[in-house]
């Protein structure tokens, strides 16, 4: 049995602290408690005065998925990840070029940083991939990125759950499969247009799942974010 399928719910669930003050994020988390273990800060948060949470999160046990997406020059991208191990981030990601995973690759060996490859946004459809001037369409993109990534030595990807069962046999069997676009029953897409519920993406293959919304903007969060563990115990 690899590490990844030992993982608990609880290591599963990433809340996306999606929210613009590093005092509403430091609330959910008191919030939240010890029910979540993880959390994501992007660029909302991060621009915000929310990066020195990294470090803090990370002394208070629990881990952080920087989400920042870096891509540039093979060099700039190296030293930009070297930089977010130095934060004490668990996870960070990079778009899915293969220069730009493989600096990253270098640059996290040995750290313990989880270097995660971004296929494709969860937020575009087969008609905004094609806008965007790639052929084919996105399961076609992200197979290709999900094969580059394994072959790049990163520690995974980031891909809608939807495509999770297409990309799960082609990654390394300790490559984490991170599905952002998570909404549990009854809740809304909102921006999102590839969108899966919690136990049928770790039924495909998913290894993490980032939840902000459903949980973030509930009436209880902490109520929200337990139903959703409760889902994904039960899958």
């Amino acid at each position: 049995m690899d590490a990844m399928s030992e993982l608990s719910p609880r290591d599963r669930l990433i809340v996306g602290l999606d929210v613009s003050s590093r005092a509403e994020a430091e609330a959910i988390v008191v919030e939240l408690g010890d029910a979540v273990g993880f959390y994501k800060i992007g660029y909302q948060l991060g621009f915000a005065g929310g990066l020195p949470l990294v470090g803090e999160l990370a002394r208070m046990g629990k881990k952080v998925f920087l989400d920042l997406k870096l891509l540039d020059i093979a060099n700039t991208v190296e030293k930009g990840v070297e930089s977010i191990a130095g934060l004490g981030a668990a996870m960070t990601t990079v778009h899915a070029y293969p220069q730009a995973m493989r600096a990253a690759a270098r640059a996290a060996q040995g750290t313990g940083l989880v270097v995660l490859g971004v296929t494709v946004l969860t937020s575009l459809a087969d008609e905004d991939i094609r806008e965007a001037g790639y052929g084919g369409g996105v399961s076609d993109l992200v197979e290709l990125r999900a094969r580059q990534a394994a072959e790049a030595g990163i520690g995974g990807i980031v891909a809608s759950a939807q495509e999770a069962p297409l990309v799960r046999p082609l990654l390394r069997p300790d490559m984490a499969l991170v599905t952002p676009g998570i909404r549990p029953a009854g809740a809304q897409a909102g921006d999102q247009k590839r969108v899966v519920a919690p136990a049928e993406a770790l039924r495909g293959g998913a290894s993490h799942l980032v939840v902000a919304r459903p949980i973030i903007a509930a009436p209880d969060r902490l109520g929200a974010a337990r139903a959703i563990l409760a889902e994904m115990q039960a899958a």
